[in-house]
């Protein structure tokens, strides 16, 4: 395998690490949120937590099935 292809699989797997603590550290701080009573703050952890929780799940322009339409 190459150097270029190993650095890369390496990237990735850091980046896909960094994402899942991001994801459990906002899960964490919505947890404290609630628990003080700050509901709104707690929400948008949340939404922090599932977006980055879904960051590489999230299809490029190029991966989407090019529709054929009959004019």
């Amino acid at each position: 395998m190459s150097n270029m292809m190993r650095d890369s699989q390496i990237m990735a797997q850091i980046k896909d690490e960094n994402l899942g603590y991001m994801s459990d550290m906002a899960l964490e701080l919505a947890q404290m949120a609630d628990d003080s009573g700050l509901t709104t703050l707690a929400y948008l952890f949340r939404m922090a937590a599932l977006e980055a929780s879904t960051a590489n799940s999230v299809l490029e322009p190029d991966d989407l099935p090019h529709q054929m339409t009959s004019h």
